[in-house]
């Protein structure tokens, strides 16, 4: 395709593979502006679940934050590692796992330049949220804010990847756009308010280039479905959050909007505990 020619959006099926191909390639090419957009409002060091802006600091999800020091917690689809580097700096022991090369060279940056080196001692992997590479048990915790979740095909097989890796007990908190916003046009404005698709049409959102090859790809779940992903994957729902958006948040991100937020949810964070 070329670096000009926009890629055609469109619904229509994708697999596990050409899904995962898409989003190394996206992250990789929209990286540098990703962070540029939104380095300020993420933070270098801040737990963010999503546009809304909750902090974790202030949800206490993963539980009491006293309690984080010392704990082995995974960020999976982490980015630029903002929500690990936080942890690090409440004294956990956090790995910051992303499919995205660029994406952990921006992880590395900000380290560079951490002003302690609590705020930078944060382990970076770089592999697929399908098929982690670390050994049965080895975390305390995991966590995933709008990381990984959203974009792949299968992700009974990315839960039962987390919950193996999992101690028995530990908690998975993950966030992903909440599924009722799916019926309506990814639009901030009063455009984005009239439900414009079937909320129970399943059938991913693909961008794709002129030889019809995936280029983003993102993946609708049901609420129902989540909560059922959940439950194969190995875990107990404990809690689901909706974040209501605050009255300082004033910005636009995407489709979210301080205007969209007031009126529907945008949000939704499963805590799960594993069996």
């Amino acid at each position: 395709m070329n670096q000009d020619q926009e890629p055609e959006a469109t619904r229509r099926g994708a697999s596990d593979t050409e899904s995962s191909r898409a989003s190394r390639g996206w992250w990789d090419r929209n990286a540098d502006e990703y962070q540029s957009e939104h380095g300020a409002f993420l933070g270098d060091d801040r737990f963010v679940w999503g546009p809304e802006g909750l902090d974790e600091a202030d949800a206490a999800l993963l539980g009491p934050v006293a309690e984080l020091k010392g704990r082995r917690i995974l960020e999976i689809g982490a980015g630029a590692a903002q929500c690990s580097r936080w942890l690090a700096a409440q004294g956990a022991r956090p790995v910051a796992l992303d499919l995205s090369h660029r994406q952990l060279q921006h992880a590395l940056r900000i380290a560079d330049g951490a002003a302690s080196e609590a705020a930078g001692g944060t382990d970076l992997v770089e592999a697929d949220a399908g098929a982690l590479p670390f050994r049965d048990g080895s975390f305390d915790l995991a966590c995933s804010a709008y990381g990984a979740l959203p974009f792949v095909a299968d992700p009974v097989r990315v839960l039962r990847e987390v919950r193996r890796v999992l101690r028995p007990g530990g908690r998975f908190v993950f966030s992903v756009t909440h599924p009722i916003r799916w019926a309506f046009p990814d639009e901030p404005g009063p455009e984005g308010l009239s439900v414009a698709a079937s909320y129970f049409d399943r059938t991913p959102y693909v961008e794709q280039d002129g030889t019809g090859r995936a280029v983003y790809v993102e993946h609708h779940r049901t609420l129902g479905d989540r909560v059922r992903d959940v439950v194969a994957g190995g875990f107990r729902l404990v809690d689901l959050v909706e974040p209501e958006w605050p009255e300082w948040n004033a910005q636009e991100w995407g489709g979210w909007s301080p205007l969209r937020g007031h009126l529907i949810p945008g949000t939704a964070i499963f805590v799960c505990v594993a069996e």
